[in-house]
């Protein structure tokens, strides 16, 4: 009986239903346009940025308005993901004074959104 390789997924990262991605876009997304897209007008997506990669988390009402991930919506949320943190304070890029723990949480962040959301861009100062 064949199963499935703790390597390939070590924390089962996959998605419980198959999710057909885009190929990623490295597309510029300024800090401006990336705090348009907080899921708040129907005129515009809904981004989420992990270490400045954007991810379209559209579809996920979880980051809607009314979602309990609304905190993320139209930020670089990478602090706040790092720290499972809630906070509207920890929603910013800084990371890297992070202990490694925190860091490795964060890569397993960004493995699990890069498994279920496009990668429309990447945020330009």
């Amino acid at each position: 009986m064949a199963s499935a390789s703790p390597a390939a997924e070590p924390k089962g990262f996959a998605p419980k239903n198959p999710v057909k991605l885009d190929p990623p876009k490295d597309d510029p997304i300024s800090e401006a346009e990336l705090a348009k897209c907080d899921g708040n007008s129907p005129d515009h997506p809904t981004y989420v940025a992990i270490k400045g990669t954007v991810f379209d988390v559209t579809a996920n009402s979880a980051y809607g308005t009314k979602g309990q991930y609304h905190v993320f919506a139209g930020k670089d949320a990478s602090r706040a993901l790092a720290q499972s943190s809630l906070k509207i304070e920890d929603c910013r890029p800084d990371y890297e004074d992070l202990p490694d723990k925190e860091k490795t949480v964060l890569n397993d962040w960004f493995t699990f959104f890069s498994k279920r959301y496009n990668i429309v861009g990447k945020v330009v100062e």
